[in-house]
């Protein structure tokens, strides 16, 4: 399934992968449940992958891998952001590493796109990239060329050499950013450490939906002290509470950091309260630390919430016309921030 997309900070969507399973809070009302279980019947595209429990429909637990949307993107010809995998996880355990290489393969193969790729399990990711090792392009042609080769007569591996040639590879991939979903501090501590080990063009969270405070300048790094992911650098030797007297930061200029950051409330059935001092908290950290943000919504709590509840800076307080609390124009004026990446505008990669 390959579509045109409403989400705000991308152009479409590509699912190689269809199915998924529940790994943290964050995933508790997926609206990739939903959608896939209306496409769930017999002979459609997500049969077996979602069953209807008392609190409605969530995911069976297995992913697998779909070939025939391999070769999608190779038809696209205007520069897009494409978010891969909208409804699953690139790295899904039950996706195997070749058929993850194959879809890198023809991202490698597609450099007039910027691919986002988001998971909720980078530790997968990690293990992937040590897979692939120090010979990235004969996986990442091969693969994709067995996958396609029955449906593409091995068209992709030629346009693939045609744009890569045969060893002169990129790696990272210029127009391949990494992300991983954060809903919380918890998620944000296990997860931005294993997504700043993988090699990457860009590097990106997406806190939504946001379910509370999540401090990007003291990310618990393995080991006992904390790390500012979106500067780099560590703080030593205080308390490991937020910027404490006698707490020493100790720059790391060749550190990995997060370079956009993503917020949003959450919308859709059931669903669980954004405080705006939680995002204009985040949005404040990037500006300090000049990283792009993006707010994509209020979420849908604000929208059902009573008046007392949020201090919208002199706008009307109280219910939001926009059901998902997703206008900016109803929003306080200094959280109306849709940044992307500086360093690597769409089209760029454009040969």
């Amino acid at each position: 399934m390959s579509t045109t997309t409403p989400i705000e900070w991308t152009d479409r969507t590509w699912n190689p992968v269809r199915g998924c399973a529940r790994v943290s809070p964050g995933c508790e009302h997926c609206y990739a449940e939903r959608v896939a279980h209306r496409f769930g019947g017999k002979g459609q595209p997500y049969e077996g992958l979602t069953v209807l429990g008392k609190h409605g429909p969530r995911w069976a637990g297995r992913a697998r891998f779909v070939p025939e949307m391999l070769g999608e993107p190779l038809r696209w010809r205007k520069p897009q952001r494409v978010f891969v995998n909208s409804m699953s996880d690139l790295f899904h355990e039950d996706i195997a590493d070749e058929e993850i290489a194959a879809v890198f393969g023809v991202m490698a193969a597609c450099p007039l796109h910027t691919f986002q790729v988001l998971t909720k399990r980078p530790a997968r990711m990690a293990e992937w990239f040590e897979w692939v090792g120090d010979d990235p392009h004969m996986q990442l042609a091969g693969q994709a060329d067995q996958v396609m080769n029955s449906l593409l007569a091995g068209r992709l591996y030629k346009h693939f050499d045609d744009e890569m040639g045969e060893t002169d590879l990129p790696w990272p991939l210029p127009n391949v950013w990494l992300g991983v979903s954060c809903e919380d501090q918890q998620r944000a501590d296990e997860r931005i450490p294993l997504l700043l080990q993988c090699p990457a063009a860009v590097r990106f969270v997406s806190a939504e939906p946001l379910l509370g405070t999540i401090d990007f300048l003291r990310v618990q790094w393995p080991g006992r002290h904390k790390v500012d992911v979106l500067r780099g650098g560590g703080w030593f030797d205080g308390p490991f509470t937020l910027r404490q007297p006698g707490d020493s930061f100790v720059n790391h200029s060749d550190m990995a950091t997060i370079n956009w950051v993503i917020v949003g409330g959450e919308s859709g059935p059931g669903v669980r309260p954004c405080h705006v001092d939680w995002i204009r908290d985040i949005v404040g950290q990037c500006k300090v630390a000049g990283v792009s943000c993006f707010v994509k919504q209020f979420g849908s709590a604000l929208y059902r919430s009573p008046p007392t509840y949020l201090d919208l800076d002199g706008l009307a307080r109280g219910a939001l016309r926009d059901r998902k609390g997703g206008d900016p124009r109803e929003w306080p004026s200094d959280l109306r921030v849709r940044e992307f990446p500086a360093a690597l505008e769409l089209g760029e990669h454009r040969r």
